[in-house]
Protein backbone atom coordinates (compact mmCIF):
# COMPACT_ATOMS: atom_id res chain seq x y z
CA UNK A 1 0.00 0.00 0.00
CA UNK A 2 1.32 3.20 -1.43
CA UNK A 3 1.09 5.94 1.68
CA UNK A 4 2.01 9.38 1.93
CA UNK A 5 4.52 10.52 4.43
CA UNK A 6 3.72 9.50 8.49
CA UNK A 7 1.54 12.46 9.91
CA UNK A 8 2.95 14.23 12.72
CA UNK A 9 0.35 13.86 14.90
CA UNK A 10 0.23 9.67 15.06
CA UNK A 11 -2.85 9.26 17.53
CA UNK A 12 -4.34 5.86 18.23
CA UNK A 13 -6.97 5.88 15.54
CA UNK A 14 -3.88 6.42 13.08
CA UNK A 15 -2.19 3.59 14.78
CA UNK A 16 -5.16 1.43 14.36
CA UNK A 17 -5.51 1.88 10.96
CA UNK A 18 -1.73 1.72 10.04
CA UNK A 19 -1.95 -1.54 11.59
CA UNK A 20 -5.39 -2.22 10.20
CA UNK A 21 -3.16 -1.63 6.30
CA UNK A 22 -0.14 -3.42 7.27
CA UNK A 23 -1.81 -6.75 8.47
CA UNK A 24 -3.73 -6.62 5.50
CA UNK A 25 -6.98 -6.55 7.18
CA UNK A 26 -8.17 -3.82 4.88
CA UNK A 27 -6.67 -2.83 1.34
CA UNK A 28 -7.66 0.39 1.51
CA UNK A 29 -9.62 2.50 4.21
CA UNK A 30 -13.08 3.82 3.84
CA UNK A 31 -14.34 6.48 6.44
CA UNK A 32 -17.62 8.92 6.63
CA UNK A 33 -19.01 11.85 8.12
CA UNK A 34 -22.47 11.53 9.11
CA UNK A 35 -23.98 14.49 10.30
CA UNK A 36 -27.47 14.99 10.83
CA UNK A 37 -28.96 17.81 8.86
CA UNK A 38 -31.04 18.89 11.92
CA UNK A 39 -28.42 22.47 12.64
CA UNK A 40 -25.31 23.99 11.50
CA UNK A 41 -22.37 22.41 11.57
CA UNK A 42 -20.18 23.85 14.62
CA UNK A 43 -16.03 23.63 15.39
CA UNK A 44 -16.86 20.42 17.27
CA UNK A 45 -18.07 19.17 13.88
CA UNK A 46 -14.66 20.80 12.06
CA UNK A 47 -12.93 18.06 14.26
CA UNK A 48 -14.57 14.93 13.02
CA UNK A 49 -14.57 16.30 9.28
CA UNK A 50 -10.69 17.11 9.99
CA UNK A 51 -10.00 13.76 11.44
CA UNK A 52 -12.54 11.77 8.76
CA UNK A 53 -11.35 13.24 5.50
CA UNK A 54 -7.78 13.95 7.03
CA UNK A 55 -6.94 9.90 7.15
CA UNK A 56 -8.85 9.32 4.18
CA UNK A 57 -6.15 11.54 2.39
CA UNK A 58 -3.45 10.57 4.51
CA UNK A 59 -3.80 6.82 3.84
CA UNK A 60 -5.05 7.27 0.16
CA UNK A 61 -8.93 6.26 1.01
CA UNK A 62 -12.40 7.07 0.65
CA UNK A 63 -14.41 9.14 2.67
CA UNK A 64 -18.18 9.84 2.49
CA UNK A 65 -20.57 13.18 3.43
CA UNK A 66 -23.59 11.12 4.39
CA UNK A 67 -26.79 12.76 6.08
CA UNK A 68 -28.48 10.52 8.75
CA UNK A 69 -31.75 11.75 7.75
CA UNK A 70 -34.00 9.79 10.43
CA UNK A 71 -35.92 12.48 11.68
CA UNK A 72 -37.65 14.48 9.37
CA UNK A 73 -39.17 16.91 12.28
CA UNK A 74 -36.17 18.48 12.43
CA UNK A 75 -34.67 18.37 8.96
CA UNK A 76 -34.25 20.35 5.96
CA UNK A 77 -32.68 21.70 2.84
CA UNK A 78 -31.55 23.97 4.45
CA UNK A 79 -29.22 22.16 6.73
CA UNK A 80 -28.16 19.75 4.35
CA UNK A 81 -26.83 22.33 1.89
CA UNK A 82 -25.46 24.17 4.65
CA UNK A 83 -23.71 21.57 5.63
CA UNK A 84 -22.36 20.53 1.72
CA UNK A 85 -21.23 24.33 1.90
CA UNK A 86 -19.13 23.83 4.71
CA UNK A 87 -17.57 20.86 4.25
CA UNK A 88 -16.01 22.59 0.97
CA UNK A 89 -14.88 25.94 2.61
CA UNK A 90 -13.15 23.24 5.14
CA UNK A 91 -10.97 21.92 2.34
CA UNK A 92 -12.67 19.24 1.61
CA UNK A 93 -14.36 16.72 -1.34
CA UNK A 94 -16.33 13.73 -1.10
CA UNK A 95 -16.43 13.23 -4.89
CA UNK A 96 -19.43 11.35 -6.09
CA UNK A 97 -19.73 9.41 -2.79
CA UNK A 98 -22.27 12.17 -1.33
CA UNK A 99 -25.25 9.47 0.59
CA UNK A 100 -28.61 9.91 2.36
CA UNK A 101 -29.71 7.05 5.13
CA UNK A 102 -33.10 7.90 3.26
CA UNK A 103 -31.23 5.87 0.15
CA UNK A 104 -31.27 3.16 2.39
CA UNK A 105 -34.72 2.95 3.69
CA UNK A 106 -36.05 0.07 1.33
CA UNK A 107 -32.92 -2.04 2.69
CA UNK A 108 -33.30 -1.11 5.95
CA UNK A 109 -36.81 -2.35 6.26
CA UNK A 110 -35.54 -5.52 5.20
CA UNK A 111 -33.35 -5.49 7.17
CA UNK A 112 -35.72 -5.37 10.16
CA UNK A 113 -37.66 -7.68 8.67
CA UNK A 114 -35.22 -10.27 8.69
CA UNK A 115 -35.07 -9.32 12.54
CA UNK A 116 -38.47 -10.54 13.21
CA UNK A 117 -38.23 -13.66 11.14
CA UNK A 118 -35.01 -14.61 13.37
CA UNK A 119 -37.36 -13.80 16.25
CA UNK A 120 -35.23 -10.85 17.22
CA UNK A 121 -37.09 -7.87 17.15
CA UNK A 122 -41.16 -7.74 17.96
CA UNK A 123 -43.86 -5.17 17.40
CA UNK A 124 -44.41 -3.22 20.82
CA UNK A 125 -47.70 -1.73 22.13
CA UNK A 126 -46.42 -0.14 25.03
CA UNK A 127 -46.36 3.61 24.69
CA UNK A 128 -43.02 5.87 24.33
CA UNK A 129 -44.06 6.56 28.54
CA UNK A 130 -44.91 2.79 29.42
CA UNK A 131 -41.45 1.65 27.49
CA UNK A 132 -39.23 4.26 29.43
CA UNK A 133 -40.72 2.86 32.75
CA UNK A 134 -40.60 -0.84 31.62
CA UNK A 135 -37.23 -0.26 30.92
CA UNK A 136 -35.58 -0.15 34.41
CA UNK A 137 -32.63 2.11 36.05
CA UNK A 138 -28.53 1.80 35.96
CA UNK A 139 -29.02 -0.20 39.66
CA UNK A 140 -32.47 -2.55 38.73
CA UNK A 141 -32.84 -4.48 35.58
CA UNK A 142 -35.93 -3.72 33.31
CA UNK A 143 -38.80 -5.43 32.74
CA UNK A 144 -40.40 -7.83 29.51
CA UNK A 145 -42.95 -6.01 27.30
CA UNK A 146 -46.03 -7.94 27.38
CA UNK A 147 -46.02 -8.42 23.82
CA UNK A 148 -42.39 -9.41 23.65
CA UNK A 149 -43.44 -12.84 22.50
CA UNK A 150 -45.46 -12.39 19.77
CA UNK A 151 -45.03 -14.66 17.19
CA UNK A 152 -42.73 -13.77 14.13
CA UNK A 153 -46.01 -14.28 11.60
CA UNK A 154 -47.70 -11.56 13.87
CA UNK A 155 -45.14 -9.15 14.00
CA UNK A 156 -44.40 -8.85 10.29
CA UNK A 157 -48.16 -8.53 9.83
CA UNK A 158 -48.11 -5.65 12.20
CA UNK A 159 -44.90 -4.36 11.05
CA UNK A 160 -46.31 -4.52 7.66
CA UNK A 161 -49.51 -2.47 8.66
CA UNK A 162 -46.74 -0.03 10.30
CA UNK A 163 -45.39 1.07 7.02
CA UNK A 164 -48.92 1.17 5.44
CA UNK A 165 -49.93 3.54 8.08
CA UNK A 166 -52.69 2.07 9.73
CA UNK A 167 -51.69 2.98 12.84
CA UNK A 168 -51.12 5.98 14.62
CA UNK A 169 -48.01 7.93 15.95
CA UNK A 170 -46.79 6.78 18.88
CA UNK A 171 -49.38 3.76 19.08
CA UNK A 172 -47.08 1.21 18.44
CA UNK A 173 -42.94 0.95 17.75
CA UNK A 174 -40.62 -2.11 16.72
CA UNK A 175 -38.14 -3.11 19.12
CA UNK A 176 -34.93 -5.51 19.18
CA UNK A 177 -35.34 -8.67 21.53
CA UNK A 178 -31.59 -8.70 23.23
CA UNK A 179 -32.14 -8.78 27.48
CA UNK A 180 -33.73 -6.18 29.48
CA UNK A 181 -31.22 -7.17 32.64
CA UNK A 182 -28.61 -5.86 30.60
CA UNK A 183 -26.45 -3.50 32.78
CA UNK A 184 -26.32 -1.53 29.30
CA UNK A 185 -29.48 0.21 29.28
CA UNK A 186 -28.87 0.46 24.84
CA UNK A 187 -29.59 -3.17 25.19
CA UNK A 188 -32.59 -3.34 27.13
CA UNK A 189 -34.86 -3.96 23.90
CA UNK A 190 -33.71 -0.56 21.89
CA UNK A 191 -37.04 0.71 19.61
CA UNK A 192 -35.57 0.53 15.76
CA UNK A 193 -38.60 1.92 14.08
CA UNK A 194 -41.51 5.04 15.36
CA UNK A 195 -44.60 5.67 13.33
CA UNK A 196 -44.38 9.48 11.78
CA UNK A 197 -47.19 10.19 9.77
CA UNK A 198 -47.90 12.94 8.23
CA UNK A 199 -44.43 14.56 8.06
CA UNK A 200 -42.47 15.31 4.41
CA UNK A 201 -38.88 14.40 4.26
CA UNK A 202 -36.78 16.70 2.78
CA UNK A 203 -35.75 13.64 0.28
CA UNK A 204 -38.46 10.93 0.45
CA UNK A 205 -41.14 13.18 0.38
CA UNK A 206 -44.25 11.46 1.91
CA UNK A 207 -43.28 7.84 1.09
CA UNK A 208 -42.42 6.73 4.47
CA UNK A 209 -44.73 7.27 7.34
CA UNK A 210 -42.28 4.76 9.52
CA UNK A 211 -38.55 6.07 10.40
CA UNK A 212 -35.88 3.57 11.61
CA UNK A 213 -34.41 4.89 14.74
CA UNK A 214 -30.13 6.47 14.58
CA UNK A 215 -29.31 3.37 16.40
CA UNK A 216 -30.65 1.30 13.70
CA UNK A 217 -29.65 3.64 10.58
CA UNK A 218 -26.11 4.03 11.54
CA UNK A 219 -24.50 0.99 11.45
CA UNK A 220 -26.18 -0.39 8.90
CA UNK A 221 -25.53 2.45 6.59
CA UNK A 222 -21.96 2.16 7.31
CA UNK A 223 -21.81 -1.38 6.56
CA UNK A 224 -23.78 -0.59 2.79
CA UNK A 225 -21.32 1.77 2.22
CA UNK A 226 -18.45 -0.59 3.12
CA UNK A 227 -16.89 1.91 5.64
CA UNK A 228 -13.87 0.27 7.43
CA UNK A 229 -13.19 2.75 10.19
CA UNK A 230 -16.10 4.12 11.78
CA UNK A 231 -15.31 7.38 13.71
CA UNK A 232 -17.85 8.65 16.30
CA UNK A 233 -17.86 10.83 19.73
CA UNK A 234 -17.40 9.28 23.25
CA UNK A 235 -21.33 9.57 23.80
CA UNK A 236 -21.24 6.74 22.04
CA UNK A 237 -18.84 4.57 23.50
CA UNK A 238 -21.85 3.12 25.34
CA UNK A 239 -23.83 2.55 22.08
CA UNK A 240 -21.02 0.19 20.03
CA UNK A 241 -22.41 -3.03 21.71
CA UNK A 242 -25.76 -2.46 19.75
CA UNK A 243 -23.77 -1.15 16.74
CA UNK A 244 -22.20 -4.54 17.05
CA UNK A 245 -25.41 -6.41 17.69
CA UNK A 246 -27.33 -4.72 14.62
CA UNK A 247 -24.53 -5.86 12.14
CA UNK A 248 -23.76 -9.18 13.59
CA UNK A 249 -27.71 -10.21 13.52
CA UNK A 250 -28.38 -9.22 9.53
CA UNK A 251 -26.90 -10.08 6.38
CA UNK A 252 -25.02 -6.92 6.38
CA UNK A 253 -22.20 -6.75 3.23
CA UNK A 254 -19.48 -5.91 5.47
CA UNK A 255 -18.21 -5.19 9.29
CA UNK A 256 -17.61 -1.87 10.15
CA UNK A 257 -15.40 -0.99 13.35
CA UNK A 258 -16.73 1.74 15.62
CA UNK A 259 -13.65 3.44 17.38
CA UNK A 260 -14.78 6.40 19.64
CA UNK A 261 -12.72 9.80 20.74
CA UNK A 262 -13.14 12.52 23.08
CA UNK A 263 -15.29 15.66 21.50
CA UNK A 264 -14.49 18.79 21.24
CA UNK A 265 -15.07 21.19 24.62
CA UNK A 266 -14.29 25.22 23.66
CA UNK A 267 -14.32 27.24 26.36
CA UNK A 268 -16.90 30.28 26.23
CA UNK A 269 -19.28 28.60 23.89
CA UNK A 270 -22.05 26.14 23.69
CA UNK A 271 -21.79 22.59 21.22
CA UNK A 272 -24.96 21.78 21.95
CA UNK A 273 -27.31 21.61 18.55
CA UNK A 274 -30.31 21.88 20.97
CA UNK A 275 -28.44 24.68 22.77
CA UNK A 276 -27.44 26.08 19.73
CA UNK A 277 -30.78 26.28 18.14
CA UNK A 278 -32.15 27.94 21.30
CA UNK A 279 -29.86 30.78 20.78
CA UNK A 280 -30.67 31.52 16.92
CA UNK A 281 -34.63 31.19 17.36
CA UNK A 282 -34.83 33.10 20.54
CA UNK A 283 -32.67 36.01 19.16
CA UNK A 284 -29.96 35.85 21.41
CA UNK A 285 -28.07 35.68 18.25
CA UNK A 286 -28.39 37.00 14.50
CA UNK A 287 -29.16 33.81 12.89
CA UNK A 288 -26.49 30.61 11.85
CA UNK A 289 -24.06 32.80 10.51
CA UNK A 290 -23.44 34.79 13.52
CA UNK A 291 -19.79 35.32 14.15
CA UNK A 292 -20.26 35.14 17.47
CA UNK A 293 -21.24 31.43 17.20
CA UNK A 294 -18.89 28.32 17.02
CA UNK A 295 -20.77 26.94 13.85
CA UNK A 296 -18.56 27.14 10.47
CA UNK A 297 -20.69 29.42 9.06
CA UNK A 298 -20.37 31.70 11.64
CA UNK A 299 -16.51 31.31 11.78
CA UNK A 300 -16.24 32.03 8.08
CA UNK A 301 -18.12 35.67 8.52
CA UNK A 302 -16.15 36.01 11.32
CA UNK A 303 -12.92 35.93 8.67
CA UNK A 304 -11.50 32.31 10.20
CA UNK A 305 -9.76 30.67 7.50
CA UNK A 306 -9.85 26.50 6.50
CA UNK A 307 -6.22 26.56 7.05
CA UNK A 308 -6.72 27.92 10.73
CA UNK A 309 -9.36 25.44 11.79
CA UNK A 310 -7.46 22.48 10.12
CA UNK A 311 -4.50 23.65 11.97
CA UNK A 312 -6.77 24.24 15.41
CA UNK A 313 -8.26 20.71 14.77
CA UNK A 314 -4.63 19.14 14.40
CA UNK A 315 -3.28 20.83 17.61
CA UNK A 316 -6.10 19.80 19.81
CA UNK A 317 -5.34 15.79 18.72
CA UNK A 318 -7.55 13.01 19.17
CA UNK A 319 -7.89 11.24 22.32
CA UNK A 320 -9.84 9.39 24.67
CA UNK A 321 -9.65 11.87 27.41
CA UNK A 322 -12.73 14.58 27.78
CA UNK A 323 -10.72 18.10 28.11
CA UNK A 324 -11.57 21.58 28.04
CA UNK A 325 -10.06 23.86 24.76
CA UNK A 326 -8.98 26.84 25.80
CA UNK A 327 -10.78 29.63 23.64
CA UNK A 328 -7.06 31.63 23.54
CA UNK A 329 -5.56 28.26 21.62
CA UNK A 330 -8.36 29.11 19.06
CA UNK A 331 -7.94 32.37 18.43
CA UNK A 332 -3.79 32.10 18.59
CA UNK A 333 -3.98 29.92 15.98
CA UNK A 334 -6.34 32.16 14.16
CA UNK A 335 -3.87 35.51 14.51
CA UNK A 336 -1.02 33.26 13.58
CA UNK A 337 -2.74 31.91 10.20
CA UNK A 338 -3.87 35.91 9.74
CA UNK A 339 -0.08 37.20 10.32
CA UNK A 340 1.08 35.46 7.41
CA UNK A 341 -1.70 36.16 5.36
CA UNK A 342 -3.20 39.26 5.96
CA UNK A 343 -2.44 42.64 4.36
CA UNK A 344 -2.11 45.35 6.10
CA UNK A 345 -3.91 48.71 5.96
CA UNK A 346 -5.00 51.55 8.07
CA UNK A 347 -8.52 52.04 9.56
CA UNK A 348 -9.43 54.62 11.91
CA UNK A 349 -12.25 53.06 14.20
CA UNK A 350 -13.24 56.38 16.37
CA UNK A 351 -12.43 59.48 14.06
CA UNK A 352 -10.10 62.48 15.59
CA UNK A 353 -9.86 65.43 13.29
CA UNK A 354 -6.17 66.66 12.63
CA UNK A 355 -5.37 69.75 10.84
CA UNK A 356 -1.43 70.02 10.25
CA UNK A 357 -1.67 73.63 9.68
CA UNK A 358 1.83 74.26 8.25
CA UNK A 359 1.11 71.48 5.42
CA UNK A 360 0.29 73.27 2.03
CA UNK A 361 -3.55 73.34 1.78
CA UNK A 362 -3.07 72.15 -2.44
CA UNK A 363 -0.76 70.14 -1.66
CA UNK A 364 -1.25 65.68 -1.53
CA UNK A 365 1.92 62.94 -1.45
CA UNK A 366 1.10 59.07 -2.61
CA UNK A 367 3.84 57.40 0.32
CA UNK A 368 4.25 54.13 -0.87
CA UNK A 369 4.07 51.47 1.62
CA UNK A 370 4.40 47.37 2.05
CA UNK A 371 1.58 45.57 2.21
CA UNK A 372 3.38 43.39 4.93
CA UNK A 373 5.92 44.00 6.76
CA UNK A 374 7.64 40.43 6.43
CA UNK A 375 6.53 39.82 3.16
CA UNK A 376 7.85 41.57 0.58
CA UNK A 377 5.88 39.03 -1.66
CA UNK A 378 2.90 41.47 -1.41
CA UNK A 379 4.12 44.36 -2.62
CA UNK A 380 3.44 47.98 -2.48
CA UNK A 381 -0.04 50.19 -2.40
CA UNK A 382 0.02 54.20 -2.24
CA UNK A 383 -1.19 55.70 0.52
CA UNK A 384 -2.34 59.56 -0.19
CA UNK A 385 -0.80 62.24 2.71
CA UNK A 386 -2.56 65.50 3.05
CA UNK A 387 -3.04 68.47 5.35
CA UNK A 388 -6.87 67.15 7.22
CA UNK A 389 -6.16 63.75 8.30
CA UNK A 390 -8.22 61.55 11.06
CA UNK A 391 -6.05 59.60 13.89
CA UNK A 392 -8.03 57.71 16.53
CA UNK A 393 -9.44 59.33 19.37
CA UNK A 394 -7.81 56.70 22.26
CA UNK A 395 -4.08 58.12 20.86
CA UNK A 396 -4.90 61.49 22.15
CA UNK A 397 -5.09 62.48 25.94
CA UNK A 398 -4.92 65.75 27.86
CA UNK A 399 -4.33 63.82 30.80
CA UNK A 400 -2.42 61.27 30.06
CA UNK A 401 -2.52 58.36 32.21
CA UNK A 402 1.25 57.08 33.29
CA UNK A 403 3.38 55.36 30.18
CA UNK A 404 0.97 56.91 26.82
CA UNK A 405 3.30 57.57 24.04
CA UNK A 406 0.82 58.48 21.67
CA UNK A 407 -0.79 62.47 21.03
CA UNK A 408 -0.85 64.62 23.71
CA UNK A 409 -0.88 68.67 23.98
CA UNK A 410 2.42 69.87 23.03
CA UNK A 411 3.67 66.49 22.48
CA UNK A 412 5.02 64.78 19.54
CA UNK A 413 4.21 61.68 17.91
CA UNK A 414 5.11 59.79 14.44
CA UNK A 415 2.40 59.00 12.57
CA UNK A 416 3.08 55.32 10.73
CA UNK A 417 4.76 55.04 7.52
CA UNK A 418 4.61 59.17 7.11
CA UNK A 419 6.01 62.23 9.54
CA UNK A 420 6.45 62.91 13.15
CA UNK A 421 3.39 66.09 13.84
CA UNK A 422 3.21 68.20 16.90
CA UNK A 423 0.01 69.01 19.05
CA UNK A 424 0.18 72.49 19.12
CA UNK A 425 -3.82 73.45 20.00
CA UNK A 426 -6.86 71.72 20.87
CA UNK A 427 -10.00 72.23 19.04
CA UNK A 428 -13.32 72.07 21.39
CA UNK A 429 -17.32 73.16 20.33
CA UNK A 430 -19.72 74.99 21.95
CA UNK A 431 -20.17 71.83 23.99
CA UNK A 432 -16.89 71.44 25.11
CA UNK A 433 -16.50 68.43 22.95
CA UNK A 434 -13.50 67.69 21.14
CA UNK A 435 -13.57 68.20 17.81
CA UNK A 436 -10.12 68.70 15.99
CA UNK A 437 -6.33 68.51 16.82
CA UNK A 438 -4.07 71.85 15.35
CA UNK A 439 -0.79 70.10 14.68
CA UNK A 440 2.49 70.98 12.68
CA UNK A 441 4.79 68.80 11.29
CA UNK A 442 8.45 67.62 10.82
CA UNK A 443 9.02 67.74 6.58
CA UNK A 444 12.29 66.74 7.78
CA UNK A 445 11.28 63.15 9.44
CA UNK A 446 9.66 61.54 6.09
CA UNK A 447 11.15 58.09 6.80
CA UNK A 448 13.68 59.42 8.67
CA UNK A 449 14.06 59.75 12.42
CA UNK A 450 13.96 63.18 13.91
CA UNK A 451 16.92 65.21 14.34
CA UNK A 452 17.94 65.65 18.55
CA UNK A 453 15.04 64.43 20.22
CA UNK A 454 13.86 61.37 20.12
CA UNK A 455 10.28 60.60 19.43
CA UNK A 456 8.58 56.38 21.07
CA UNK A 457 4.88 56.92 19.56
CA UNK A 458 3.55 55.94 16.68
CA UNK A 459 0.26 56.00 15.40
CA UNK A 460 -2.10 55.67 12.32
CA UNK A 461 -3.80 57.68 10.51
CA UNK A 462 -6.03 58.23 7.33
CA UNK A 463 -6.47 61.20 4.47
CA UNK A 464 -9.52 63.02 5.54
CA UNK A 465 -9.84 63.51 1.74
CA UNK A 466 -9.61 60.06 0.68
CA UNK A 467 -11.09 57.79 3.85
CA UNK A 468 -13.85 55.85 2.90
CA UNK A 469 -16.51 55.30 5.56
CA UNK A 470 -17.43 52.02 7.09
CA UNK A 471 -18.94 50.53 9.65
CA UNK A 472 -16.62 47.97 12.00
CA UNK A 473 -18.49 45.69 13.93
CA UNK A 474 -16.39 44.72 16.98
CA UNK A 475 -17.07 40.50 18.09
CA UNK A 476 -15.80 39.43 21.58
CA UNK A 477 -16.95 36.23 23.12
CA UNK A 478 -20.81 35.33 23.18
CA UNK A 479 -20.31 34.32 27.10
CA UNK A 480 -18.42 35.64 29.68
CA UNK A 481 -18.48 32.03 31.63
CA UNK A 482 -15.70 29.70 30.63
CA UNK A 483 -18.64 26.65 30.72
CA UNK A 484 -21.93 28.66 29.77
CA UNK A 485 -24.87 27.12 31.98
CA UNK A 486 -22.76 25.35 34.40
CA UNK A 487 -24.63 27.36 37.37
CA UNK A 488 -28.23 26.48 35.34
CA UNK A 489 -29.07 29.59 33.63
CA UNK A 490 -27.51 30.02 30.61
CA UNK A 491 -28.60 33.25 29.35
CA UNK A 492 -27.12 34.63 32.59
CA UNK A 493 -23.63 33.86 31.13
CA UNK A 494 -24.77 36.25 28.00
CA UNK A 495 -21.71 38.63 27.22
CA UNK A 496 -23.46 41.88 27.19
CA UNK A 497 -20.59 43.44 25.41
CA UNK A 498 -19.92 40.34 22.80
CA UNK A 499 -21.14 42.70 19.74
CA UNK A 500 -20.18 46.73 19.28
CA UNK A 501 -21.21 48.28 16.17
CA UNK A 502 -18.99 51.57 15.44
CA UNK A 503 -21.02 53.63 12.93
CA UNK A 504 -19.02 56.49 10.75
CA UNK A 505 -14.99 54.52 11.03
CA UNK A 506 -12.68 55.88 8.28
CA UNK A 507 -10.56 53.29 5.89
CA UNK A 508 -7.89 54.00 3.96
CA UNK A 509 -8.30 54.78 0.33
CA UNK A 510 -6.82 50.93 -0.81
CA UNK A 511 -9.81 49.36 0.68
CA UNK A 512 -11.86 51.03 -1.99
CA UNK A 513 -11.72 48.14 -3.87
CA UNK A 514 -11.66 45.26 -1.66
CA UNK A 515 -14.11 42.41 -2.09
CA UNK A 516 -16.25 40.58 0.53
CA UNK A 517 -14.45 37.91 1.85
CA UNK A 518 -10.91 39.99 1.65
CA UNK A 519 -9.11 39.60 5.14
CA UNK A 520 -6.86 42.50 6.72
CA UNK A 521 -4.78 43.55 9.59
CA UNK A 522 -5.93 47.07 10.73
CA UNK A 523 -2.74 48.20 12.06
CA UNK A 524 -2.65 48.56 15.48
CA UNK A 525 -6.29 47.08 15.88
CA UNK A 526 -6.49 43.31 15.03
CA UNK A 527 -7.42 41.63 12.25
CA UNK A 528 -10.84 42.19 9.90
CA UNK A 529 -12.93 41.03 6.81
CA UNK A 530 -14.76 42.88 4.70
CA UNK A 531 -18.81 41.52 5.56
CA UNK A 532 -20.54 43.44 3.22
CA UNK A 533 -20.80 46.36 1.15
CA UNK A 534 -24.42 48.52 2.13
CA UNK A 535 -26.24 49.27 -0.99
CA UNK A 536 -25.07 52.62 -0.28
CA UNK A 537 -21.57 51.73 -0.74
CA UNK A 538 -20.50 51.68 2.65
CA UNK A 539 -17.78 49.35 3.78
CA UNK A 540 -18.93 46.91 6.52
CA UNK A 541 -16.05 44.97 8.34
CA UNK A 542 -16.14 42.37 10.89
CA UNK A 543 -12.92 41.75 13.47
CA UNK A 544 -12.24 38.24 13.58
CA UNK A 545 -9.80 38.44 16.33
CA UNK A 546 -7.70 41.09 18.55
CA UNK A 547 -3.62 41.57 17.83
CA UNK A 548 -3.50 39.91 20.98
CA UNK A 549 -5.37 38.11 23.95
CA UNK A 550 -6.73 40.22 26.15
CA UNK A 551 -9.88 38.45 27.54
CA UNK A 552 -8.65 37.94 31.03
CA UNK A 553 -7.18 41.18 31.36
CA UNK A 554 -10.65 42.88 30.66
CA UNK A 555 -12.91 40.44 32.70
CA UNK A 556 -10.40 40.96 35.75
CA UNK A 557 -10.87 44.86 35.27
Amino acid sequence: MSQTAPSPNRHFIYQIIEADLASGKHERIHTRFPPEPNGYLHIGHAKSIVLNFGLAQEFRGLCNLRFDDTNPHKENREYVEAIQRDVRWLGYDWGDRLYFASDYFEQLYGFAVELIRKELAYVCDLSPEEIRAYRGTLTEPGKNSPYRNRSPEENLRLFQQMRAGAFPDGSRTLRAKIDMASPNMNLRDPVLYRIKRGVVHHQTGTEWCLYPMYDFTHPLSDALEGITHSLCTLEFEDHRPLYDWVIEQVSAPSRPRQIEFSRLNLQYSVMSKRLLTRLVEEGHVQGWDDPRLPTIAGMRRRGYTPEAIRNFCQRIGITKSDNLVEMSLLENTVREDLDARAPRRMAVLRPLRVLIEDYPEDREEWLQVPNHPKDARMGHRAVPFSRCLYIDRKDFSEQPPPGFKRLVPGGEVRLRHAYVIRCEQVIRDETGQLVELRCSHDPDTLGKKPQGRKVKGVIHWVSAAHAQPATVRLYDRLFRAPIPGADGDLLADLNPDSLEVLQGCQVEAALAQATPGSRFQFEREGYFILDERTEGGTLCFNRTVSLRDTWEKRQQS
